[in-house]
């Protein structure tokens, strides 16, 4: 409570103090294992020679670290709501992702990837393995179609139902996009309750149809603007987009680029990685990433967010004597290799993170 003194420069009773409101958020990690093998001839014939045995190990675990990235970046973005969704089934067992869902990232790779689907309800029709993905028709072919699958062009319909990476409905931690578009508990803290733990949703277009509209630097500053009215100061904040908007960007004359002694042509010339300009918080980042959905982008100011958990990605399971990666299969002729991991996404200010949805993505 303040208390107001005047300029008599008296004696005066100062008000009562008001306790701050304060919640306790709660966030655990989520465990995710990789298991490989490798068979116990492959493992023989490579002993004897020691540069044989690391040429072996070495492809296995690079594989493993590059699925296990993967597979974590797409669930740093969407975990919690789903890797896609459906438009159409009608050329089944090969269907078609809605075009605002589609993230070649997710996608590129793929084969034999074990995938669910189920209803936005959360249903489950059934699970399938990935035989074939086309990147630029956004189509994934399937061993087989689960019976009941529904597709709908408009992703927002409750007919297009959602496709899961197999085993993580209700097991994997919550993404970005789940965050921000929370409308009630999340963190143990109900956000219909509290304002600055309710990310911004900032509008390009109406639908994701004809209404879709293309992404402008206008869209991102409003985004901003809108962080600033939940507490975001003079912070540095990245614009993640996909790279079919990066280009729009990049060419947009009306971008506040920097000119000045911090010029970079790594930054600054056509097809660079960044795009930087100021905006009212200081600087804003423009950044493009193969695991943004093509309907949307995220804003956010990358120190109001953090991993929490017990580990990093690791070869070194929890409780296994130190040094030891390979152990022996019990029913089968082989080794088994494992890569684990830890943790959740979290931040204490969600009201400080938004997302532009609605985005035209040709």
């Amino acid at each position: 409570m303040f208390t107001y003194g005047g300029d008599t420069g008296a004696v005066f009773t100062l008000n009562a103090s008001i306790a701050s409101a304060m919640e306790n958020a709660q966030v655990r990690g989520c465990e995710l294992v990789l298991r490989s093998a490798i068979s116990v001839a492959a493992a023989a014939r490579s002993v004897t020679s020691k540069n044989a045995f690391e040429q072996a190990t070495k492809r296995i675990v690079q594989n493993m670290l590059k699925s296990m990235h993967i597979r974590l970046e797409s669930q740093l973005f969407y975990g919690q709501v789903g890797i896609a969704r459906i438009a159409d089934v009608s050329a089944a067992p090969t269907i078609e992702i809605c075009a605002s869902e589609w993230a070649a990232g997710i996608w590129s790779g793929s084969k034999n990837m074990a995938i669910e689907i189920r209803s936005q309800a959360g249903t489950l029709r059934g699970t399938a393995n990935v035989v074939n993905v086309d990147l630029a028709l956004k189509t994934v072919t399937l061993d087989a179609l689960p019976v009941g699958t529904t597709g709908n062009a408009d992703a927002e319909n409750a007919a297009a139902d959602v496709i899961w990476y197999k085993g993580a409905y209700n097991k994997e931690f919550a993404g970005l996009h789940k965050i921000i578009t929370n409308t009630s508990t999340i963190f143990g803290i109900d956000a219909s309750q509290h304002d600055l733990f309710k990310g911004n949703v900032v509008l390009a277009g109406t639908d994701f149809g004809a209404g879709a509209a293309f992404i402008s630097f206008d869209k991102i500053e409003e985004s901003v603007t809108r962080a600033m009215e939940k507490g975001l100061m003079e912070e540095d904040v990245v614009a993640l987009v996909n790279p079919k908007h990066w280009d729009k960007l990049l060419s947009d004359l009306n971008a506040k680029r920097m000119y000045d002694s911090s010029y970079s042509s790594k930054e600054l010339e056509q097809g660079s990685k960044s795009i930087k300009f100021i905006g009212q918080n200081g600087l804003i980042e423009v950044q493009s990433s193969l695991f943004v959905k093509e309907g949307y982008a995220y804003v956010i100011p990358p120190k109001e967010l953090e991993r929490i958990g017990s580990t990093e990605v690791t070869f070194q399971m929890p409780g296994v004597e130190e040094g030891k990666f390979f152990r022996l299969l019990e029913n089968e002729n082989g080794y088994e290799m494992r890569c684990y991991a830890d943790m959740a996404l979290f931040t204490s200010a969600p009201g400080q993170l938004s997302v532009i949805k609605y985005l035209k993505t040709a």
